[in-house]
């Protein structure tokens, strides 16, 4: 949803009790919002053609008109930011912002706070959910989803757990996606990849001789991220002398380039990340306790891929898309090779798994991954598939006694429509052919399903 130049925005408000939405309709005026309550005169077509409009739910039956009209508007605007005050959203996942549509929980009573944040988050919404996303359904991803929601709009600093490779910088840059920060720098820095006698400079910056081979003045990364977000990864492995000097910079929220002694204000989040386990290190003396303590005000930890093999079907689809992006080819993995899969350890996590997923791409670019066309380490794992695994093969099974069978062909349909145009470039006529069906077809669909 996207302000109009001196209009107001709209937001269209659905409850099963028309007081109240009513009220809803007032606090939203209040807060300079162009409520439209729904009503006999307010169509889903209506709603599909308004490009400047969220949705704000109320307490609502998925069996009554109501939520058949949000059935309707969600197969119609998939990216219709849902604004949930209570009930059950239907066909779409009501916990998760960063599921496959943007629904955000309100809490009751509404908090003018919390409500000003969604409604700003929705005006910026422009799919940037959807690019940064946690894949996978697991309850540990789930958890991880929820507690980036529970923090994304505060400018409280962030400590991010978790083994090498399972994904901490993109659980950074998601949050900074959602906070009121995303229009402004996100800035990442390997804090155990620079030299210590270096880290400082590429930190704070430095001025023009400060130090021999400072030939120039240097722009610092808390500089060069004002206003957005710094990310510090591998926070464990900087230097005491460092982390002294870091601490006063989160204390103060101020620093001096080296070789200045000007100081300079800056205001930006931290978003700390490490696979070290830091209150160990606290203990040995390597990593100072009071600056712990600063990073540790919200910590979120990243589970490793063995613990989330429920989740490896949707992270192996998303990654053979990357990987054949540019290509017209499709490939697929069969089950028995999905299994072998979910029953390796997967040390390196998703980092392991993006590099297998890279190399079968060329030995074997198109057709149907098999058993053995997996590498033996992999091969082996089929011998001792856990527990974990059968999640995998009972997915189908699970879906089938849940889902509305309708819904769930025409979602599959829209992300298969998806990844061809992705795949195409955008060209319509190239993922009619990819997809196997006429022109004149693809643009009906394109148009339904509101794919640009």
């Amino acid at each position: 949803m996207v302000k109009a130049a001196q209009t107001q925005a709209k937001v269209l408000v659905l409850d099963s009790d028309p007081g109240r939405a009513a009220a809803l309709c007032h606090r939203l005026r209040f807060l300079n919002y162009d409520p439209v309550m729904a009503g006999e005169d307010v169509s889903v077509d209506s709603i599909a053609t308004q490009p400047g409009i969220a949705l704000m739910l109320g307490d609502i039956s998925p069996d009554d008109d109501s939520g058949q009209f949000l059935r309707a508007i969600a197969e119609m605007k998939p990216d219709l930011p849902f604004l949930l005050t209570s009930g059950e959203l239907p066909a779409v996942d009501p916990n998760s912002a960063l599921g496959s549509h943007p629904a955000w929980k309100l809490d009751l009573p509404l908090r003018k706070t919390q409500l000003q944040q969604l409604l700003r988050r929705a005006e910026r919404y422009e799919g940037s959910e959807r690019r940064q996303r946690l894949t996978g359904s697991s309850p540990s991803i789930r958890e991880v989803r929820e507690l980036i929601e529970q923090v994304a709009d505060f400018d409280t600093n962030v400590l991010i757990t978790g083994e090498s490779g399972t994904g901490k910088e993109l659980v950074a840059r998601t949050l900074h996606e959602l906070s009121d920060r995303a229009d402004k720098p996100f800035v990442p820095i390997n804090c155990g990849a620079i030299p210590a006698e270096l880290l400082e400079s590429e930190l704070f910056g430095h001025e023009k001789g400060a130090f021999t081979g400072a030939i120039a003045a240097r722009t610092g990364r808390f500089e060069l991220a004002e206003g957005g977000t710094l990310f510090l990864d591998e926070i464990g492995d900087m230097s005491l002398p460092m982390q002294v000097k870091l601490l006063r910079v989160l204390q103060e929220r101020a620093f001096e380039k080296v070789g200045s002694n000007t100081t300079q204000k800056c205001n930006v989040r931290i978003v700390a990340a490490t696979h070290r386990n830091l209150p160990e290190a606290v203990k040995t003396g390597e990593f100072r306790e009071d600056l712990f303590y600063r990073l540790n005000v919200f910590p979120i930890e990243m589970p490793p891929l063995c613990k989330r093999a429920s989740d490896l079907p949707q992270l192996l689809t998303e990654l053979l898309q990357q990987h054949q992006q540019h290509s017209d080819a499709t490939l697929r993995v069969s089950a028995q090779a999905l299994n072998a899969l979910a029953g390796y350890s997967w040390p390196g996590n998703i980092r392991e798994l993006s590099n297998l997923v890279e190399r079968l791409a060329i030995l074997k670019p198109t057709g149907v991954i098999e058993l053995e066309d997996l590498p033996e380490k992999y091969r082996d794992a089929a011998n001792h598939v856990p527990d974990t695994a059968d999640s995998v093969a009972a997915i189908g099974d699970m879906a089938l006694s849940s889902v509305d069978l309708k819904a769930h062909l025409q979602a599959v349909e829209r992300d298969l429509i998806r990844q061809a145009m992705d795949a195409s470039g955008g060209v319509t006529a190239k993922a009619a052919r990819l997809l196997k069906m006429r022109r004149t077809t693809l643009v009906e669909k394109l148009a339904r399903y509101e794919i640009h």
